[in-house]
């Protein structure tokens, strides 16, 4: 071989590879590029799903304070309602006490003024026989003491 074939091979075997370095050269960047494309993508997806996923946990916390609020205000009203029933049954119990204790005073009274009365009226009938007595008795002794006595002087 001469010379010039020598360096005509060896230029083309220099070409030859500089063309497949360049193109591997290509080929790796654009291997590069499509991975941080498919990274850059999936990050991105990554970040929406989270945000997605955010966005869901704070709608069913905020479903969740909702339920709580609701629940705390439910078991207050009913609080509220138990303690006003309660205080309105004692009212209502210490009315009829009182309405009991006016009742039992007014037939406690009632009854002093029947037995004032029995009593004025026992009384009565006793003064009243009493003097019926003492008219007969005085009648009698009279009618028969002035008698006797006219009696004794005819004799």
């Amino acid at each position: 071989m001469c010379i010039f074939c020598i360096r005509k091979t060896v230029v083309v075997v220099v070409e030859v590879v500089v063309v497949v370095a360049a193109a591997a050269a290509a080929l790796v960047v654009v291997v590069v590029v499509v991975v941080v494309v498919v990274v850059v993508a999936l990050v991105v997806v990554v970040v929406l799903l989270v945000i997605v996923v955010v966005v869901k946990v704070i709608v069913v916390v905020k479903q969740v304070v909702v339920l709580i609020v609701v629940a705390v205000v439910v078991v207050a009203v009913v609080v509220v309602v138990v303690v006003v029933v309660v205080v309105v049954v004692v009212e209502v119990v210490l009315v009829v006490a009182v309405v009991v204790v006016v009742v039992v005073v007014v037939v406690e009274v009632v009854l002093v003024v029947v037995v004032a009365v029995v009593v004025v009226v026992v009384v009565a009938v006793v003064v009243l026989v009493a003097v019926v007595v003492v008219v007969v008795l005085v009648v009698v002794v009279v009618v028969v003491g002035g008698g006797g006595g006219g009696g004794g002087g005819g004799g």
